[in-house]
């Protein structure tokens, strides 16, 4: 079970969330709070897994609450405004949801991060499976057997998966090695990681997987090589 608390300064505002926590058997919403300073005392007191707050309170905006946290929470922004949604993102919220908020959205935002709660509390078991990665303004969920490959351009990665639409996301090479399992996965160049399962086809300083002919870095041969078998 999900332990959440929701925000905002609007005491209407909190009965829908509400109504619509209580719809959701896996998110048990414990209080609620109209001052965004008693929910910070709170949550010193009382960590919770999940905060929905709105963005855009008089006393202090969401966005500051959540700056302020002393420990990893997830959170699920709500606002009236759509030009808070890139702010949320840098946040590394679950999810953004613009008032007034339909059961069908809720429902998606919660389900992201139950997918997320059970990932963290099953790391061990699951982190061979799957990644969690920010695009879009929320949380995805992608199976480590279904990436073809991930591409690096500048400060972004393109992540090809198969049958899917490729990912965009703000994230560096090092940063991606790193949650990947290195035993799968491999940097064969500045630009680009592959997994070894997808790799049909290896000549000279070029790899193949499905259409895409991806080259292999000088500086990275040698690894690949000694890997590669």
């Amino acid at each position: 079970m999900i332990k959440a608390i929701a925000i905002d300064d609007e005491p209407l505002a909190l009965k829908v969330i509400q109504a619509l926590c209580d719809k959701t058997d896996f998110i048990q919403l414990e209080k609620t709070f109209t001052q965004p300073t008693e929910a910070l005392k709170h949550l010193r007191k009382f960590p919770a897994d999940l905060i929905f707050v709105d963005i855009h309170m008089p006393s202090m905006t969401g966005i500051k609450l959540v700056e302020a946290l002393e420990q990893n929470t997830m959170v699920i922004f709500s606002t009236a405004f759509s030009e808070y949604a890139a702010k949320s993102y840098e946040l590394n919220a679950i999810d953004y949801l613009l008032k007034p908020i339909s059961q069908k959205r809720f429902e998606q935002a919660t389900q992201k991060a139950k997918e997320f709660y059970d990932f963290i509390q099953k790391k061990d078991q699951t982190a061979e499976k799957y990644i969690f990665i920010r695009a879009d303004f929320s949380l995805i969920k992608i199976a480590l057997a279904d990436i073809l490959y991930i591409e690096g351009l500048a400060d972004y990665l393109k992540i090809h998966i198969k049958d899917r639409k490729t990912i965009i996301t703000r994230m560096t090479m090092k940063d991606m090695v790193e949650k990947l399992p290195s035993n799968d996965f491999i940097r064969v160049h500045r630009s680009f990681i592959l997994p070894f399962s997808k790799i049909q086809a290896v000549r000279n300083l070029t790899i193949f997987i499905e259409n895409q002919e991806i080259p292999i870095g000088r500086t990275y041969v040698d690894e690949f090589n000694s890997r590669y078998k």
